[in-house]
């Protein structure tokens, strides 16, 4: 299973760039790429919330990993996002972006920090609990990939798919068909 999340990681964190990438470059092709994840950016962000819920229940249950305070705080940010992305996606609420953007940017500073303090354990202060410290290490898939790292990809992941809206069919106003 620590493959299998180590790649899936590796998908989010390949996925989120490309897409950043696809948005800031101005290349036909990628525009038409983008506006098909965009149709479905909801949907998707919510796959990706859902796999890293279920994934940091599986290490803490069942592999029996028990959560640090940060991977607490990540928690804390990921599984609501769950939940309000399924809702958005159901509903085919634009907005909800703006409901799990901050929770997305708060998770990935946390991922951040945990990330380096496991590789630099000098730099974390004294807020985690000494039996389980936040510097512990249950695993390093090729040798970079860790729980933080994978949660970290599922918070770039998602802050892409929200904030990369390239316009469809659909989003086209009357002004823009004007120009056509």
């Amino acid at each position: 299973m620590q493959l299998f999340f180590s790649l899936l990681a590796l998908v989010a964190l390949a996925g989120g760039v490309g897409l950043i990438g696809l948005r800031l470059l101005p290349w036909p092709a990628g525009r038409a790429v983008g506006a098909a994840v965009s149709a479905y950016s909801a949907w998707l962000a919510w796959l990706v919330a859902a796999t890293a819920t279920a994934g940091s229940l599986y290490f803490s249950e069942v592999a029996n990993y028990p959560p640090c305070r940060l991977c607490w705080f990540q928690r804390i940010c990921m599984y609501p996002m769950a939940v309000i992305l399924l809702v958005g996606a159901i509903r085919r609420d634009r907005a909800v972006r703006w409901y799990a953007l901050p929770l997305a940017g708060i998770g990935i500073v946390i991922s951040a920090y945990h990330y380096l303090i496991e590789w630099y354990p000098s730099l974390e202060a004294t807020s985690c609990d000494p039996v389980t410290p936040c510097t512990t290490v249950w695993f390093r898939r090729f040798g970079f990939a860790s729980l933080p790292f994978m949660a970290g990809c599922g918070f770039l992941a998602i802050i892409a798919l929200l904030i990369c809206r390239f316009r469809t069919d659909d989003d086209l106003t009357s002004e823009d068909l004007e120009e056509y």
